[in-house]
């Protein structure tokens, strides 16, 4: 329908605010400027950046990768399915057993926070974490962000 939903943070890494970056609050309002919305179809990836300000006026880039997944766990009152030899009767109406697609798509941000302002790295880095949790590889995520995290980041104006 047109209603719009609201965003939430699922996972974020690290767990915990470090000293001297603390996790920018009402960071899932930028996500989706155009609003958590289901869509019939499954979008193409997009890609984006925010620039948020502090208190202290410091800039942190938020680049944003957003895609969309098959919602399989949507809430639909009044529905009741019974499973018989390959058919399954709702209702009273019956259907073939056959796996039906997925009808609804919700949107699924990744975001990489950064004082840095290098666009096109962090969004090889988003791309990166996007193709391990879509082909469902053998690396946990946790591992491959902390070894994200762990790469130095030379001086503005020098060699990448």
């Amino acid at each position: 329908g047109p209603t719009e939903g609201l965003g939430k943070i699922i996972q974020r890494f690290p767990q915990k605010d470090w000293e001297d970056t603390p996790f920018p609050q009402g960071i899932e309002l930028f996500c989706q400027p155009g609003g958590w919305q289901l869509s019939k179809e499954r979008k193409q990836p997009t890609f984006f950046v925010v620039v948020l300000t502090d208190i202290d006026s410091e800039r942190h880039y938020c680049s944003c990768l957003t895609f969309y997944e098959a919602e399989i766990n949507l809430q639909v009152r009044d529905l009741h399915v019974s499973v018989f030899k390959g058919t399954k009767e709702i209702e009273g109406e019956e259907e073939s057993g056959l796996i039906q697609p997925a009808e609804v798509f919700a949107p699924k941000s990744l975001v990489l926070v950064s004082r840095l302002d290098y666009p096109e790295i962090f969004r090889a880095c988003l791309g990166l974490i996007y193709t391990v949790y879509v082909d469902s590889l053998n690396v946990s995520l946790e591992t491959l962000i902390a070894n994200l995290c762990s790469c130095l980041v030379p001086a503005s104006g020098g060699s990448q």
